[in-house]
């Protein structure tokens, strides 16, 4: 049996950029880190949360890059001088990423208590019936 492809099915024409797409997001090399929730916040909305204490906003970046939302964190060093006995929490980088539909669009990204919240919208495709007229060859 040949495995058949998303983009090589015969009555899914046009969708091999879908497939590209879930190959990007199988390969973004998301880890675990930062933990973050995704929820439906109404019927045509949605937002993402990324648990980000110990950030400031300075320290974050969040992008839109081809359809894909791109969440990253860089914490400065400012270790020099201080003597840690224990040092359970590190600043260590991040990046998250989100492929996105074609119609979502990123609103506004807030941060409160350690939580950076990004809002996302997708707009109502409008429905359209078109008539082909079939002409004699």
């Amino acid at each position: 049996m040949t495995k058949m492809s998303l983009g090589s099915h015969p009555y899914l024409l046009g969708f091999e950029q879908l497939e590209r797409l879930l190959e990007r997001s199988a390969k973004s090399g998301n880890e675990g880190y930062p933990p973050f929730n995704i929820e439906q916040t109404s019927e045509n909305s949605y937002r993402i949360t990324l648990a980000v204490a110990g950030f400031a906003e300075a320290e974050l970046a969040v992008t839109l890059e081809d359809r894909q939302l791109v969440i990253r964190g860089r914490q400065s060093e400012d270790g020099e001088g201080r003597i840690f006995l224990h040092r359970g929490i590190a600043a260590r980088q991040f990046q998250r990423s989100f492929v996105l539909a074609e119609g979502v669009e990123v609103g506004e990204a807030v941060m409160e208590n350690g939580l950076l919240h990004v809002d996302l919208t997708r707009a109502e495709p409008e429905r359209v019936v078109q008539r082909i007229s079939i002409k004699k060859g």
